[in-house]
């Protein structure tokens, strides 16, 4: 009896197909609470609700746990900015929406901001994690530029990525006027001076 109720049980969910994912979701949080140095398999499985053997079995290192971790906070973050740029009206100044996006992350969303520049910053040293880190800079540059051009969605991709860390850890944080004077300039070009001689 008990033996067919156990294998009743795997039969209707054999391989739980959502842990991965879970795991990936953990390890984030993980990384949030902790800091980088604190990602360890046993903090991601308690974080998880899944035995130790879960995580060691599906990223055998550390390095695996970072990896994922980054792909799914790149993914998320992808995915966010997606539905706000599909959101935002065909005739949008895009330099206003680009700086109050750039101030909800220090509003709306500090602690995720924190995590994903942690997760970014690790593939500094760890050559394995670009490309997840990159794909994250691609998706900017393709967003941004569907609303501009190439060369300036690569710009203000730049621009982003440095303003987003800069409300977040500066002291005091840039004013949004500030920010979205940046965009501005960004997507314009400078203002025209009267009177101002043009150097050689």
């Amino acid at each position: 009896m008990a033996t067919r109720q156990g294998t009743g049980s795997r039969r209707m969910r054999p391989n739980d197909p959502d842990r991965r994912t879970r795991i990936a979701q953990a390890a984030i949080e993980v990384v949030a609470e902790r800091g980088i140095e604190g990602l360890t398999h046993r903090a991601v499985a308690a974080a998880a609700g899944v035995p130790l053997g879960s995580t060691t079995y599906h990223f055998q290192t550390l390095d695996d746990l970072l990896d994922v971790a980054l792909r799914q906070a790149a993914e998320d973050n992808v995915r966010r900015l997606r539905e706000w740029e599909q959101a935002l009206p065909p005739d949008a100044e895009f330099a206003v929406a680009l700086a109050e996006l750039v101030m909800g992350y220090l509003r709306d969303q500090q602690p995720n901001t924190v995590v994903e520049y942690d997760l970014y910053v690790a593939a500094l040293h760890r050559p394995r994690l670009r490309t997840a880190s990159m794909a994250w800079d691609q998706a900017l540059i393709e967003l941004f530029g569907s609303r501009t051009d190439l060369i300036t969605g690569r710009l203000l991709a730049g621009l982003f990525c440095g303003l987003v860390m800069q409300v977040v850890i500066a002291d005091p944080s840039p004013s949004y006027s500030e920010v979205e004077a940046l965009f501005r300039r960004a997507i314009d070009g400078p203002a025209a001076h009267s009177g101002r001689p043009n150097r050689p």
